[in-house]
């Protein structure tokens, strides 16, 4: 009578599991990366009259897109 065991199933979807999630974190990030650059590229274009409407200074672009992106 034989026996087979197959330990490389359990191995591989540990590995699949950690893949997995390493590419979801980076999508995350990519994404909220994103979500900074667009928010930036837009504050940046409008002018300081718009940006006096919005209730905003030149000097917190940069914030407010962290913001935007990081905390909320």
């Amino acid at each position: 009578m034989a026996y087979e065991t197959n330990s490389l199933g359990a191995v591989s979807t540990g590995i699949m599991d950690r893949v997995n999630t390493l590419i979801a974190g980076y999508r995350v990030k990519a994404a909220r990366r994103k979500i900074y650059r667009d928010t930036v590229r837009e504050l940046s274009a409008l002018s300081h009259r718009e940006l006096c409407d919005l209730g905003l200074n030149e000097s917190e672009i940069k914030r407010v897109a962290y913001q935007a992106a990081y905390e909320s």
